[in-house]
C-alpha cells in the first residue's frame, strides 16, 4: 500500500476500538497464517503476462473475514471499500480492492483444490502444537443446516443434494453437519457432512480419529458399538421414555445421576454448532450442492476452534487480548 488514504488515516487515529477490530485483532495473533499460505501457495496463480494477482495473503484475509462476517462476494467488496478496518487487516488500499469476481474466483481454486479440509488439518495441527488438543476423548453430534426448500425459482426444483427429515414434529430441508469434538477442549478434530436425512449414527464410524478411549453421544447413537470394531468406552445418553418407565427409588435417581453426567460432558458439542451458527452467521447454506457447502461448512469449524481456544492460544504465545477502550 503506497499512500495511506483520509479515511484510513482518521480510522487509525480513533481512541476506541470497535469489537470487530478487537475480534480482527485478535484473529491476527491465533491464525496460523504462515502454515496457511503454504498449503495454497502451490495452487495459486503467479505474476506472469496477464493482470497481476493480488498478493496470496490479502486474498486469504479477504475469504476469513467472507466467512466470519457471513458475508457475499459483491458484499465483501462493498464492506471492504466502506469499513477502514477490514482493509486494514487485509493490508489494501482504496485504490486496491479486489472485486466480486477475483473474491469469487478465490474461493472456487481453494473449493477446485480441495484445500478446506487442510486448512482445518493445518489449524488443528497448530491447536496441538499449542496442547489445545488432547484426542483422549470424543464427543459425537450432528446439527441439521437448513437449506432452500422453495421450488420458486429458474429451475422449479430443490437443491437435488439435499433432503428432507423429520425432527420431533417439524420437518427440516437441508443437509447435516456430523462433527467429533475432543472431550476436553472441546474443539472440533473431525467434520463430514451428509444430506439431512442421513442417520447420525451412520457417520460415527468416520468421525472418529482412533485414538479416543471414550466417546459420549446422544440417544441418536444407539447402536453405535456395533460399527465401531474397536475397544471404545462408549457414554450414550438413554431415552427419556426409558427413563419415564422406570419406578421412582435409588434406581431411578443412580440413572438419572448417570446421564446427568452424560450430558455435562455432552454438552461441550454444542459450542461450535453455536459459534458457526450465532457467531459465523450459518443461518442457512450459502451454496447449491453438498461440496461447495461441506468446503464452506470445515472452514468455519475451523475458525470456530481459532475463535474457541484464542485466550488460551494467546496465553500460551504470551500475548495479551485487545480491549475495546
Amino acid at each position: 500500500m503506497s499512500q495511506i488514504s483520509f479515511a484510513d488515516a482518521e480510522q487509525a487515529g480513533k481512541r476506541k476500538k470497535t469489537r470487530r477490530e478487537v475480534f480482527l485483532a485478535e484473529m491476527e495473533l491465533v491464525v496460523p497464517w504462515k502454515a496457511l499460505l503454504k498449503v495454497i501457495e502451490p495452487h495459486y496463480p503467479v505474476a506472469g503476462r496477464g493482470r497481476r494477482p493480488y498478493p496470496l495473503q490479502a486474498m486469504l484475509r479477504v475469504h476469513l473475514m467472507q466467512n466470519w462476517f457471513a458475508l457475499s462476494d459483491p458484499a465483501m467488496e462493498e464492506a471492504l471499500y466502506e469499513i477502514a478496518s477490514l482493509r486494514t487487516f487485509a493490508g489494501l488500499g482504496l485504490e486496491a480492492i479486489p472485486d466480486e469476481t477475483t473474491i469469487l474466483n478465490f474461493r472456487h481454486l481453494l473449493e477446485a483444490s480441495d484445500l478446506a479440509e487442510d486448512i482445518f488439518k493445518q489449524v488443528n495441527a497448530h491447536l496441538a502444537r499449542k496442547g489445545l488438543l488432547l484426542k483422549r476423548g470424543s464427543i459425537v453430534d450432528a446439527t441439521i443446516i437448513a437449506a432452500p426448500s422453495s421450488t420458486k425459482n429458474s429451475t422449479g426444483e430443490r437443491d437435488p443434494e439435499m433432503h428432507q427429515t423429520k425432527k420431533g414434529n417439524q420437518w427440516h430441508f437441508g443437509m447435516k453437519a456430523h462433527i467429533a469434538v475432543d472431550a476436553e477442549s472441546g474443539l472440533v478434530h473431525t467434520v463430514t457432512t451428509t444430506a439431512a436425512n442421513e442417520a447420525d449414527v451412520e457417520q460415527v464410524n468416520d468421525l472418529l480419529h482412533g485414538k479416543e478411549e471414550q466417546v459420549w453421544a446422544d440417544s441418536g447413537y444407539r447402536g453405535a458399538q456395533a460399527r465401531v470394531k474397536r475397544d471404545v468406552q462408549w457414554h450414550i445418553a438413554g431415552r427419556p421414555s426409558d427413563m419415564a418407565k422406570m419406578p421412582e427409588g435409588r434406581a431411578k435417581a443412580r440413572a438419572r445421576k448417570n446421564e446427568y453426567e452424560k450430558a455435562r460432558v455432552r454438552a461441550k458439542v454444542e459450542h461450535p454448532f453455536r459459534v458457526i451458527k450465532r457467531q459465523f452467521g450459518l443461518v442457512k447454506v450459502r451454496f447449491k450442492g453438498l461440496a461447495k457447502n461441506t468446503a464452506h461448512v470445515i472452514t468455519l469449524f475451523a475458525l470456530s476452534n481459532l475463535w474457541m481456544a484464542r485466550k488460551k492460544l494467546m496465553a500460551v504465545m504470551g500475548q495479551v487480548c485487545p480491549q475495546t477502550a
